[in-house]
């Protein structure tokens, strides 16, 4: 479990906001000025359920488990990569028997099944984005 402390911003009786630093992991990355750091900030706003009745001012530790985060890495850097060279096999394999160039039918059945593998991965993000399993949680407060 990936866990990140924060202060409370502002709070209902349902959810929470969490002022958070950006991670140390976060500076290695290469996809960090991707993932909502495209201003560069150092800090990060993140709601969630407010499960331990946090309020203003609260020092709080989040938490999201790690096995979702394996599925969105494998997803968004893995599964491009794989319908890329399997078009391109396909287009190497098929290509010829269609009377095409190998390398040109190649080319483009690559571009074709990474392109189709980004479509892919936004029709998943939309359907992943309201589910708890990939959402940040309250563990505890640290001090009021």
């Amino acid at each position: 479990m990936a866990t990140e402390k924060g202060v409370v911003t502002g709070a209902t009786p349902h959810k929470v906001w969490i002022k958070t630093l950006r991670a140390s992991a976060c500076e290695a990355c290469e996809a960090k000025d991707s993932c909502e750091e495209k201003r560069n900030i150092k800090e990060m706003t993140v709601q969630v359920d407010n499960t331990l009745n946090a309020s203003v001012g609260d020092h709080v530790v989040l938490g999201i488990k790690t096995a979702p985060l394996l599925k969105l890495t494998f997803m968004l850097y893995i599964f491009p990569i794989i319908l890329l060279m399997a078009g391109a096999a396909a287009g190497h394999i098929f290509g010829p028997t269609l009377g095409l160039d190998a390398s040109l039918t190649s080319l483009g059945a690559g571009v074709t099944g990474f392109i189709a593998a980004f479509i892919l991965v936004r029709i998943a993000n939309n359907r992943l984005a309201g589910k708890k399993e990939f959402s940040p949680y309250l563990i505890r407060i640290l001090n009021r």
